[in-house]
């Protein structure tokens, strides 16, 4: 069966070629290439890429280890999926911020963007909304089987839904076009997600953590 995830990881590939165009400059009446406006280190678009390179990179983190710790095809493909998506993801987000010519980092904290930046402790790692904690993460590289898939949709769940947050953050707030349509697409796709990581934790006798 194809995947929600599937249709996400292509719509991301559209995006990785629709963006790289869209940025590297637009055609002026004369035929001559001109530079787009690149955002500003602290604007909504550049904060939205750091931040959400981040939280994607603990999303991949957390769908190997799944990976390593059942037999089941069904996690299994999910967590390949969600993998591969928010790996190609990542690096446009990088991508974009290389070719903005801004920092990977920044001094003000996690979702400062978002007018949250005083609300994000980083209480034991889970430095965003919906990221699992370091002691979560150890975990989940201790279960196995059933334990390990439900534990793993449980975090994935709660992930996913930090991840909406920050992305409809992002399509009201962000002002470069192309960043607002992967938001849009990540809202899309990390929504199908969750809704079939409820019926994977239903089928095991499970329910998504608050």
């Amino acid at each position: 069966m194809r995947r929600p995830a599937l249709a996400a990881g292509a719509l991301a590939a559209v995006l990785v070629v629709g963006g790289a165009a869209g940025w590297a400059g637009a055609s002026a009446a004369g035929g001559e290439e001109r530079a787009l406006p690149v955002p500003a280190a602290d604007s909504a678009d550049a904060g939205f890429a750091r931040d959400m390179a981040v939280h994607h990179q603990q999303a991949v983190e957390m769908s190997y280890v799944v990976r390593d710790r059942t037999d089941d095809e069904e996690v299994r493909r999910l967590a390949y999926d969600i993998a591969q998506t928010q790996a190609n993801q990542r690096g446009m987000l990088l991508g974009w911020l290389d070719l903005w010519e801004l920092p990977k980092v920044s001094a003000d904290p996690p979702m400062t963007w978002m007018g949250m930046g005083d609300a994000a402790a980083g209480e034991d790692g889970a430095l965003m909304p919906g990221m699992a904690t370091d002691a979560e993460m150890e975990r989940l590289g201790r279960l196995n089987g059933r334990q390990a898939e439900v534990f793993y949709l449980q975090l994935m769940t709660r992930h996913h839904r930090g991840g909406v947050h920050m992305a409809e953050g992002c399509v009201r707030a962000c002002e470069v076009d192309t960043g607002k349509r992967l938001a849009s697409g990540m809202v899309e796709g990390q929504e199908s997600e969750i809704r079939l990581m409820a019926g994977m934790l239903k089928a095991r006798g499970a329910a998504a953590r608050p």
